[in-house]
Order: structure tokens, then sequence, then C-alpha cells
């Protein structure tokens, strides 16, 4: 048996959302009106359709576990993700956390706000 978690992640617009994720490297896996997955390696995100989405008031987020934060970090800036205070989608760069990991935020277009945490 496979034991795992995946993310399921509010869109606006699934063809944004995978414009925008596919610059990260991620790739459709599947997708219909209710449901799309992408992939990047052993990396897998879940969307649902939420076209009234205010990404300025969203509470969406999740956290990945990722083996080499600065690689993802600088693919995700080279795809153009500013790092900025304010607006999406935005990048703050990775930092030292008291509790041991180094960890970056990424802000999508739809306000969702990914944890990528170095392990």
């Amino acid at each position: 048996m496979i034991d795992r978690t995946v993310p399921n992640l509010p869109s606006r617009d699934f063809n944004a959302t995978e414009a925008f994720y596919g610059a990260l490297g991620f790739e459709p896996a599947y997708r219909d009106d209710s449901w799309m997955i992408l992939t990047a390696g052993d990396l897998e995100l879940e969307f649902f359709p939420r076209p009234d989405l205010d990404p300025s008031t969203s509470s969406f987020m999740c956290s990945i576990r990722i083996a080499d934060l600065d690689s993802l970090y600088a693919l995700i800036l080279n795809s153009g993700v500013p790092v900025v205070g304010e607006g999406r989608p935005r990048l703050s760069p990775p930092r030292s956390q008291p509790w041991g990991h180094r960890v970056a935020h990424l802000i999508d277009p739809d306000g969702t706000q990914l944890n990528l945490i170095e392990q």
C-alpha cells in the first residue's frame, strides 16, 4: 500500500493555473471540468474550480517538503515570480526557522500560500 497526502487547492481558472505551475515544471496528469492534477517528479498538486475566490482574502495553504530548496527557489524566481511583499504571485526568500529548517513561501495567482520547506 502507498500512503501519501496530496494538497487540494482552489483555482479560479484551470487554464491560468496550469500555465502558472507549468512554468514551474508541473505537467498535467489529469483534467476535466471539475478537477485538475499537476505533477512535477514526485510532487503532485490537485485543483478544484473556485471561480468566485477572492485571492486577496484566500486562506488556502499547503506545505511542500523538498530536499533542495535553493534549486526550487531559483526555478521559481527564473520563471518570473517576483520577490515582493504584496501582490500575487509572489515569492519570499528562504529563511532559517527556529525549529531547524529553511522555508520560502510562494503565493500563487489565486492567493494560495505554498510553504516550501527544506528537509
